[in-house]
């Protein structure tokens, strides 16, 4: 269907050499046109499909459906240039474009076709949080040649799909739960078994804390200025950093209430025996 409608307009006779000017601006209203059409219906989709269909489909839905509008206007219009332009002969003219842009322009057909694969392959969405190299921050756009991160100072980062493609990338929202971990030390006076037992209150009362998978919390070493416990928690990815911040902050409450510390650094000095520290000078020195 859509071959024979680009069939029919390139066969459809229009323009005279005294109407040059006529055909050269209905190309124009027609791309002009097409282009509005396209943008309007593409935010009309984006509009109608808001809650019915993930943030990255309903982008790449509207961004297709833009794309063919486009294509299909500049068909459309293309008939009005035969009085002006011979068609034959830009088709030979696209045939040297081609060569020159296979040449040249590499780069862009591979951000092209890198921004493709994501889009269908699907690594990162818009809104997921990101690592790629030493860019960390959230997915703004995910554009044909080019990914947009919001890194978390605020800063716009712009990254080319082909460098996006062939990068590791770390995406921290990708499952549904993330772990984090806190490596905790009290004093080696304290009772460990009850520091233990006062952090898992702690943890059973936060609502984004999760049970399934379990918390984890045991004595992971014995350190040279007290007993270090590690805890190991899961929580929402979407929660992640405040449960983390938030837990934080009230185990240490919890154990300096029940008079739980955290040991400070401390050395023991040994001296030799006879070696007293308040020995006088030799008076005859």
């Amino acid at each position: 269907m859509f071959v024979e409608i680009i069939n029919s307009t390139l066969n459809t006779p229009v323009g005279t050499n005294e109407l040059y000017a006529i055909d050269f601006i209905y190309f124009g209203l027609i791309l002009l046109v097409s282009f509005i059409i396209a943008s309007l219906l593409s935010r009309r989709i984006k509009k109608s499909l808001y809650g019915k269909m993930p943030v990255n489909e309903r982008e790449m839905t509207s961004k297709i459906v833009y794309f063919i509008i486009v294509v299909l206007g500049f068909f459309i219009a293309l008939p009005h240039l035969k009085g002006i332009i011979d068609l034959s002969g830009l088709l030979i003219a696209g045939g040297f474009l081609s060569i020159i842009i296979g040449l040249a322009g590499q780069t862009i057909i591979a951000n092209f076709f890198s921004g493709l694969i994501i889009f269908f392959e699907q690594p990162i969405k818009i809104g997921d949080n990101i690592g790629v190299g030493d860019t960390l921050g959230t997915v703004e756009d995910i554009r044909i040649l080019s990914t947009i991160i919001k890194t978390y100072d605020g800063i716009y980062t712009r990254i080319p799909n082909e460098t996006l493609f062939t990068s590791n990338i770390t995406n921290y929202v990708a499952h549904v739960v993330r772990r984090f971990e806190y490596s905790i030390g009290i004093r080696y006076a304290d009772d460990a078994d009850r520091a233990i037992e006062i952090i898992w209150g702690v943890i059973s009362k936060h609502p984004f804390a999760l049970k399934s998978p379990s918390p984890s919390i045991f004595v992971d070493e014995l350190g040279d200025n007290g007993v270090i416990i590690k805890i190991r928690i899961w929580s929402p990815s979407s929660v992640w950093w405040d449960v983390k911040t938030e837990l934080l902050w009230k185990i240490k409450v919890a154990l300096e209430e029940e008079g739980i510390q955290i040991p400070f650094p401390q050395r023991t000095l040994w001296f030799p025996k006879g070696t007293d520290s308040r020995e006088e000078p030799d008076s005859g020195n």
